[in-house]
């Protein structure tokens, strides 16, 4: 692969528009980052579960604080190897590599759009409705390829649906972004059928194969595998991904020390981990210095949080920028915070094995994941068997329910039910959980 292929400003569905030169006030790229930000679906991530419940009195991460977090990081990451590769010789275009933190910072925003409500259960709650529930009656209906996409919905994928597909009364293109945006949105560059070889997670749709196949080729994708088609990555997803994974780790951390979960010295340890007391003495003196006049304890853990973010940006920067070559070529397999060495790996891990013992498994995170099998479960049930038996007096009601975007025209069951999967999935928590109520006549 190479940067000026890489690095692509036409846009999905307007690719016979002429495009406008840099100088303007707004770079393409720049205009995607708009286009998303403005967006509904961008603006619905607000009411969407990161982690814990949505907040009370304490105000704790939702899919957009954290979108927005990831983006900040996604940029500072893209500069730093932005300014790596303005040093390469070969190559021409290096004017556009200006445009790698507008890139990266807008496929931050939209990584998690195609999030369901709920966080990761919502997406296991989609996947057990058709798997075990009432939806199993739907498989002979449709392709075995169609039947992964059900039985194993995919938030990464649901991302490229819902920017690239045109819904019913819009216009071609979706959000018509550039493609090298898109490009970086895709962390799995194969679709499904991949799952049937070992895989356990994808990037697009069947619904969306034409789609990834035309952006894969218009960036120049290097292709790994022949059957089931696979792909390398775009370079720009590892800093995507590097960004993800920063502000997830050590901002649940944070968020975890505001809810009591971790109490004060748990959580300065967490943190001081990234600092060796020898090479980093500079740095802890000033903390210490910090801290005799900042003695509020939410802000001395903000101040070693962000601490530790500069340092892990720095770190997986370096990452990239050793194994520049390798990325290229399509053979480095692994994200950039694995790559790290030293202290910030383990470090990062012991962050990492808490998380999964005393966070994700908290009583208040398990409750929200109970709630989001039944609301999801049921709601998914009303309107695929309204689909399958439209006729009824009730199947109707229920799908007049469904916004017209959402409108399908023939007989594909695949195709129906995707659109009621997409009605779901871009459904906030509240939003799914008040339907969840009036159709159950548990509001009146």
């Amino acid at each position: 692969m190479n940067w000026d292929k890489l690095l692509s400003a036409k846009r999905l569905g307007l690719e016979d528009r002429e495009i406008k030169n840099t100088e303007e006030i707004r770079s393409q790229f720049q205009r995607d980052y708009d286009r998303i930000i403005f967006s509904s679906p961008f603006r619905r991530l607000q009411n969407k579960t990161q982690v814990f419940p949505l907040p009370g009195s304490v105000f704790v991460h939702n899919r957009l604080t954290h979108s927005l977090e990831v983006a900040s990081v996604g940029r500072s990451l893209a500069n730093i190897v932005a300014q790596f590769l303005q040093q390469k010789s070969d190559i021409e275009n290096k004017e556009l590599l200006n445009e790698l933190g507008s890139i990266v910072s807008a496929a931050c925003l939209a990584h998690d759009m195609g999030n369901p409500p709920f966080g990761h259960a919502g997406e296991e709650a989609i996947s057990t409705y058709f798997n075990s529930g009432n939806g199993q009656r739907l498989k002979s209906a449709v392709t075995e390829q169609e039947w992964t996409d059900l039985t194993h919905f995919e938030g990464n994928a649901n991302a490229l649906r819902l920017l690239t597909h045109q819904f019913s009364g819009r216009r071609k293109g979706g959000f018509a972004l550039t493609y090298s945006t898109l490009a970086t949105l895709i962390k799995y560059p194969y679709g499904s059928e991949a799952m049937l070889q070992g895989k356990k997670k994808f990037g697009y749709f069947q619904s969306e194969k034409e789609t990834f196949l035309k952006i894969a080729e218009e960036v120049g994708l290097k292709k790994t595998n022949n059957n089931p088609e696979q792909y390398a990555r775009h370079p720009l997803v590892f800093l995507v991904e590097a960004a993800d994974d920063i502000c997830y780790e050590i901002m649940d951390i944070e968020d975890a020390h505001k809810l009591k979960i971790l109490d004060t010295n748990k959580t300065f340890e967490l943190l001081l981990n990234f600092f060796d007391p020898v090479k980093d003495k500079k740095f802890l003196d000033k903390k210490d210095q910090i801290f005799k006049e900042v003695q509020d304890t939410n802000e001395q853990v903000a101040y070693l949080r962000a601490s530790v973010i500069g340092r892990l940006i720095q770190e997986t920067a370096q990452v990239f920028i050793d194994n520049h070559d390798q990325i290229l070529e399509g053979e480095y397999s692994q994200s950039l915070i694995k790559g790290l060495q030293g202290r910030s790996h383990e470090a990062f891990e012991t962050c990492k094995k808490l998380a999964i013992r005393q966070i994700y498994n908290h009583s208040s995170v398990v409750k929200i994941e109970l709630t989001g099998f039944n609301v999801l479960g049921t709601l998914l049930d009303e309107f695929i068997t309204a689909i399958f038996s439209p006729e009824s007096d009730y199947s109707q009601k229920i799908l007049s329910i469904l916004p017209s975007q959402f409108n399908v025209e023939g007989h594909s069951f695949y195709k129906k039910s995707m659109s009621v999967v997409d009605f779901v999935s871009g459904m906030t928590d509240l939003y799914a959980v008040d339907l969840y109520k009036d159709i159950k006549g548990l509001n009146l």
